[in-house]
């Protein structure tokens, strides 16, 4: 009989009118990795949720280390031994490594904590696991992938021998990944247990023991790594063949359509986030920005939209200076935009799929009349956009609130392509979106460049950066360190100007000028 620390049997899970999980099933042996994947809205993040006492269950059952929970909270989740990294990570910014992991579970000499027993007791999970993390840094002074490293041993130091790993490299460089491996592999081979949630498939295929597929709230298979691909996988998620690499055609190169020159704006707590960026992007190409979060993409992007003051330098649209302009004049000029927050600035969730795809074109004719709203041109319009971008529900009056996330990006992307800007900035565009939406985006993307659209492209997703890109702008530190051609790129000599280091044969190009 299989020694499985957890087993998921007929999960039922609704939210209201909502399916979220029909029929869920899920195991785990001791000293496994096992990943769990499915497309958006497939159910895996409420299984996990579920697990961990985040939500309660409306049928099924859950045995954890053989004992059959009733009813499960976050408190026992932790103290049966389970532990979860979500994707935002829940860390105090002014304090240090070991004060994060400690907090709420200080160990006490009599009424003072024992700070001592604290770093011996952290310590012994950095030495075993190679986890590389000075416990006295603050989490402001390291990186994003110690601060991953920070929120396991924060499990691990609660007792977790089981944990739940949420888009676990959703923001790691390939370098920070291949460290993080490691330590999976170490957990693994120390009989811990491993759960690893991701859209990257690659990914799942080099870690995992064992794959469960979920597909519109209901188990598909669970599969062994060495039985199966990533091309299987793929259809298994989506329930047809999927096609990831893009063929990316040579770039028509036309006019200049964005010009940045010598750019400095500032951070929410630096003065200067962005400091002297120059690039041009034109007709027919598609320039892709390469970087960690928090290196200034954000920022280079809302200055470029008119959504943060510029300090210094120039913004050109089009050969008109649109530098600390409106972002609706900025729009006029020949912007499109789909931000990186498609909730903060991409969706209003309140308002139904039609009403967020007629937005931008709302004051025109023939939407609107004087102060009249035509709802017949409306709904007309937005079904023509609901089936050319294969948005589900394909119902207009849906509310946005109630889609997965990659079909409210597809709301998003089919309302800034549909707008035929000169420009369009794409702002991490399959970001937290499934399989089947990042094929669909990435195809977009391609489409619209080969219509002579000009296209920023910013994207956490580095295969995504290389498989599309013309020319990949590395940003590090505020500043555009490297420009490299589509046919010189690749994950090692970008992941090195990512991480700030230099190229010994720098083919990186000053200029410009498209490859």
């Amino acid at each position: 009989m299989d020694d499985f620390v957890v087993e998921m049997k007929n999960i039922v899970k609704n939210f209201g009118q909502v399916h979220a999980i029909r029929d869920g099933q899920f195991s785990l042996r001791k000293g496994e990795i096992h990943s769990l994947v499915g497309e958006n809205g497939a159910g895996k993040s409420t299984m996990m949720n579920i697990l961990y006492g985040i939500y309660q269950r409306d049928s099924g059952s859950i045995a954890i280390k053989g004992k059959q929970m009733e009813k499960i909270t976050p408190k026992a989740a932790i103290e049966n031994g389970i532990g979860m990294v979500h994707q935002d990570f829940m860390l105090i910014n002014d304090l240090s490594v070991l004060e994060n992991i400690i907090l709420g579970w200080e160990p006490r000499k009599h009424l003072e904590i024992d700070f001592a027993k604290a770093e011996k007791d952290i310590r012994y999970y950095i030495d075993n696991y190679n986890m590389e993390i000075q416990p006295e840094k603050r989490i402001n002074q390291i990186s994003v992938g110690e601060a991953q490293r920070v929120e396991i041993i924060k499990t691990l130091y609660r007792g977790a021998d089981i944990l739940i790993l949420d888009e676990p490299t959703a923001i790691l460089t390939p370098q920070e990944c291949e460290k993080f491996f490691e330590i999976l592999n170490n957990l693994k081979k120390d009989g811990k247990s491993v759960i690893f949630i991701s859209h990257k498939l690659n990914e799942v295929m080099e870690i995992s023991d064992r794959i469960t597929v979920m597909r519109q709230g209901q188990y598909v298979a669970t599969v062994n790594r060495a039985d199966t691909n990533t091309k299987e996988l793929a259809k298994m998620m989506v329930g047809r063949e999927v096609f990831l690499n893009i063929e990316r055609k040579k770039a028509n190169v036309g006019k200049t359509v964005l010009s940045v020159d010598n750019l400095w704006t500032s951070g929410e707590k630096e003065l200067s986030k962005i400091r002297g960026i120059s690039l041009d992007v034109h007709a027919g190409e598609i320039v892709g920005i390469a970087g960690v979060d928090g290196n200034g993409q954000t920022e280079f992007i809302e200055a470029i939209t008119g959504l943060r003051k510029v300090e210094r330098g120039k913004v050109m649209l089009n050969g008109k200076d649109v530098t600390n302009l409106s972002p609706k004049k900025i729009r006029e000029t020949g912007l499109a935009h789909i931000p990186e927050d498609r909730n903060l600035r991409g969706l209003n969730r309140q308002m139904n799929i039609m009403e967020n795809l007629v937005a931008v074109k709302l004051n025109q004719k023939p939407y609107t009349n004087g102060a009249k709203i035509n709802v017949k041109p409306i709904r007309d319009f937005s079904e023509k956009l609901i089936h050319k971008f294969d948005i589900r529900p394909d119902i207009p009056e849906m509310c946005t609130k109630t889609l997965s996330g990659g079909n409210a990006q597809k709301i998003v992307v089919a309302r800034e392509v549909d707008a035929d800007k000169d420009l369009l900035i794409a702002a991490q565009p399959s970001r937290g979106v499934d399989i089947g939406a990042i094929e669909s985006i990435r195809n977009v993307l391609n489409e619209e460049k080969q219509k002579g659209k000009a296209i920023l492209l910013v994207s956490a997703d580095l295969q995504e950066v290389l498989s599309l890109s013309d020319r990949i702008a590395v940003m590090y530190d505020g500043k555009i360190v490297g420009i490299i051609s589509a046919k010189d790129a690749n994950e090692n000599n970008v992941g090195v100007l990512m991480m700030g280091g230099t190229l010994q044969h720098d083919k990186t190009d000053e200029g410009s000028a498209a490859s």
